[in-house]
């Protein structure tokens, strides 16, 4: 079972949250975002289908309700059009699902073995019976895996069938070693290699020993991180026969494990324990798994940081060449660190999607809020910009380039005026075979500026008082300053831009004409992708000549 959407209506913290658009070869589902922003909710949402669906729901419905008078639903679409709805104790599917949801909470650390028999619990695995309550209660899983793999073994040695015990060790220990040596480093001693899984016996604990180094240690001794591997590894030894079209769910398997360790581990489940018929969803803070994420084709990352979930909100994959997607591991600010060969610049806003379809060799495009924000970020000289033109004159460009050397200067209004500038669309109609006149493009462009013309010169003066350049005390009630105020020197480059207006002449009023506004309903602009005009050599040179001047 592969998830296409997902909508959580009045759920825990969700007013109204939509997952959307998640392609049908994501394997791997990872949520990204900051402490408590509502990751494992999701995995309550997959709690409150799968109770439900196993007849074994066990949390009542006010824990799953953000607002009690209201009613509860949760909406899953497959890609096999499949449809699984919840709303509060009605179940509506097209599909057997009693087995479609696996998940293990993150509270699942078993410092040590406790169980000196086999048969102290009663549980069923293959219903799941022994599932923790929600996904805020500790998960007792592990010693219920371990009793089950080793009857599973004494079942093998006793059936009469012809099985050898190399064939049983294959079939349990070395997959685990073939594991573990992929996870943990091979060199520095503290490879890991599990030599012995003897049950419970004799009133004692069950005897799991590994070699680490030049000793051999009982799993009790293990460290935090070794015990967070093996206690997942035995847990989809004993339960993934029982998963096989199935939505996998784990939260923070990276607890306990640096960056090297966790990119390793996310790799090898995703890779060689979760069935290709199946997703792995997982939460998670860490970076080696947001980099695991960001390399493979077959994965798709949420952010879930810096939105308020008491409104509505629909929310796609983010793109993997976004650097935004570190920050939940990494501050910005430690990015340069990170990619000391890359030249790294903030963009404003959504304009961060057009520019990384440059694919500028080690060049990184960091989203930053406005034009304000890229400003803060690049005024000292740290880090660079590039901010869009608006309504500033070419002397304005050039005095603010040369106060602040890190910050670049569109030459258009708005990088839309690029994407639909009639050298771009004359090369991307060229490209799709189709006839485009740019003369009567840049005439239409015109009579479309004139008819707004009065409007945009109303905006001039005002809308240049909240341009943040010049601010700084070192330019107090100089004449650069007083560009940006009520003041002479403003007015005078508002007349310099009103000249750009107003003149018929394409190379004057467009560099100033918002066209992301305005002319959009231009017959050459319809259906147009800005993906796909961003993707042209004209659009290219443009952006690359002005990163390099």
């Amino acid at each position: 079972m592969k998830i296409k959407s997902l909508q959580l209506k009045n759920f825990k913290r969700f007013t109204d949250l939509t997952l959307q658009d998640i392609p049908e070869n994501a394997k791997l589902v990872l949520l990204i975002g900051s402490n408590g922003s509502g990751k494992s909710s999701v995995f309550d949402a997959f709690e409150f289908l799968s109770g439900i669906a196993k007849n074994t729901s066990t949390s009542k419905l006010e824990y799953f309700q953000k607002v009690l008078e209201e009613d509860t639903t949760v909406i899953l679409l497959t890609h096999d059009g499949e449809q699984i709805i919840r709303q509060n104790q009605v179940w509506q599917h097209n599909k057997t699902i009693k087995n479609g949801f696996y998940g293990r909470t993150s509270f699942r650390q078993i410092p040590r073995l406790t169980r000196t028999r086999l048969g102290e619990e009663r549980f069923d695995i293959s219903s799941d019976t022994d599932r923790p309550i929600s996904f805020i209660e500790r998960d007792n899983r592990f010693e219920n895996d371990l009793e089950k793999i080793t009857g599973d073994i004494l079942r093998e040695v006793f059936s009469g069938n012809d099985i050898s015990t190399k064939d049983i060790k294959t079939k349990y220990i070395k997959r685990i070693n073939d594991a573990l040596d992929n996870i943990f480093p091979k060199e520095n001693g503290t490879k890991l290699k599990l030599v012995e899984l003897l049950p419970p016996l004799d009133g004692k604990v069950a005897q799991i020993l590994f070699d680490k180094g030049v000793s051999t240690v009982h799993y009790d001794i293990l460290s935090a991180g070794e015990k967070e591997v093996f206690n997942i590894l035995i847990n989809l030894v004993a339960r993934s026969e029982y998963y096989q079209d199935t939505i996998y769910f784990f939260d923070e398997i990276d607890l306990h494990l640096n960056t090297q360790l966790q990119y390793n581990f996310i790799k090898e489940i995703v890779e060689h324990w979760i069935p290709n018929n199946c997703q792995f969803w997982t939460a998670s803070h860490s970076l080696g798994f947001i980099q695991y994420a960001k390399e493979i084709d077959h994965s798709a990352i949420f952010d879930f940081d810096d939105f308020d979930f008491d409104f509505s909100k629909v929310l796609f994959p983010i793109p993997k060449d976004n650097p935004d997607i570190y920050e939940i591991a990494v501050n910005k600010e430690i990015l340069p660190l990170l990619f000391r060969d890359y030249k790294i610049f903030f963009v404003e806003n959504k304009d961060r999607h057009i520019y990384s379809e440059l694919n500028i060799s080690n060049t990184l495009f960091v989203q930053e809020n406005g034009k304000t924000g890229v400003y803060h970020k690049v005024k000292n000289g740290r880090f660079a910009g590039i901010i869009d033109r608006d309504f500033l004159t070419d002397n304005d460009i050039n005095e603010i380039e040369n106060q602040y050397k890190s910050l670049k200067i569109i030459r258009f209004y708005s990088i839309e005026n690029y994407l639909f500038h009639p050298d771009n669309l004359l090369e991307y109609y060229q490209n799709e075979n189709n006839f485009f006149d740019p003369i009567e493009y840049k005439k239409n462009l015109n009579i479309e500026k004139n008819k707004v013309i009065e409007e945009l010169i109303r905006k001039l003066a005002v809308t240049r008082l909240s341009y943040p350049f010049f601010k700084e005390p070192e330019f107090q009630n100089s004449k650069l300053q007083k560009r940006f105020t009520s003041s002479s020197e403003n007015f005078e480059q508002v007349a310099e831009i009103e000249n750009y207006l107003k003149s018929d002449i394409f190379e004057n009023f467009y560099k100033v004409f918002p066209v992301k506004d305005y002319a959009t309903q231009l017959n050459e602009r319809q259906n147009l992708s800005k993906i796909e005009l961003a993707k042209t050599n004209w659009f290219k040179k443009q952006i690359q000549d002005i990163i390099k001047s």
